[in-house]
């Protein structure tokens, strides 16, 4: 079992930065893949970022691609999703996923049913 706990969300304006941080205690996380997902109010939840155990290979959803950037300290058991020039359609509940891989690098996952472990969710809210 793994248990991830999300934190860093909050009310910036639009353009503004957040830095969200998963923390994951009960395994090392070195040997998860990790991801990112948001879900919006009535709207189903949708990948925004993925890494791979090693940090190598990283993914992002199009809406996200040259503004987010996803990261992961093993020894520290910490993904994090660094979010810049965001808008109020990035409004969401962001939540932390992990799921055990055999591979270490160049394996990431974008679905939501390939993820076992989830965390409870942190609230971005983006004023315009």
């Amino acid at each position: 079992q793994v248990q991830l706990a999300e934190s860093g969300g909050g009310l910036v304006q639009t353009g503004g930065s957040l830095r969200l941080s998963c923390a994951a205690s009960g395994r090392t996380i070195s040997n998860f893949a990790m991801g990112w997902f948001r879900q919006a109010p009535g709207k189903e939840r949708d990948f925004v970022a993925a890494i791979s155990r090693n940090g190598g290979s990283s993914n992002y959803a199009d809406s996200v691609k040259g503004r987010f950037t996803i990261s992961r300290d093993n020894a520290k058991n910490t993904v994090y999703l660094q979010t810049n020039s965001l808008k109020p359609e990035d409004t969401a509940v962001y939540y932390c996923a992990a799921r055990e891989s055999i591979y270490s690098g160049g394996s990431y996952y974008t679905l939501v049913s390939e993820y076992r472990y989830w965390g409870q969710g942190t609230q971005v809210t983006v004023s315009s």
